[in-house]
């Protein structure tokens, strides 16, 4: 899936990420700071039915958030992350592989921890103040 927005039109483009068949719960963000990833993931949790605010965990490295139908949500924002062990030491792998939904910021932080069927959604900016959105899940 390809999609060219701007930030109004975030709503949709999660509508339709979450649309996509068979889409895989462990999604990776990649992106440059400040591209929109925290946003996105922001309407993803609201659209799997989050109700309350949901914000990024960078300082707790993972959120976790529960939908109005039970639901669990990681978010994930590894970017203070000094490496690989000290996500394993926080248990990361059991979030990755708990069947719930994770949403990872920063993934490059943890490349030999990621599980290897997962989705990846890179982002970038372009030169109109509107942003790319590529989603892989195969």
């Amino acid at each position: 899936m390809t999609a060219t927005f701007t930030l109004e039109e975030i709503n949709k483009v999660a509508k339709d990420i979450l649309a996509t068949p068979n889409l895989k719960k462990v999604i990776t963000f990649h992106a440059t700071m400040g591209v929109g990833k925290t946003t996105l993931i922001k309407e993803l949790v609201k659209e799997l039915g989050v109700t309350g605010n949901s914000s990024s965990p960078t300082f707790s490295l993972v959120n976790e958030y529960q939908s109005e139908n039970g639901e669990i949500i990681y978010h994930f924002d590894l970017y203070r992350l000094n490496n690989e062990l000290e996500a394993y030491d926080m248990g990361i792998d059991e979030y990755f592989y708990s069947g719930n939904w994770c949403f990872i910021e920063w993934p490059e932080k943890v490349p030999h921890l990621l599980p290897l069927d997962h989705a990846s959604i890179v982002i970038r900016s372009l030169p109109n103040g509107k942003r790319e959105l590529l989603l892989k899940n195969d």
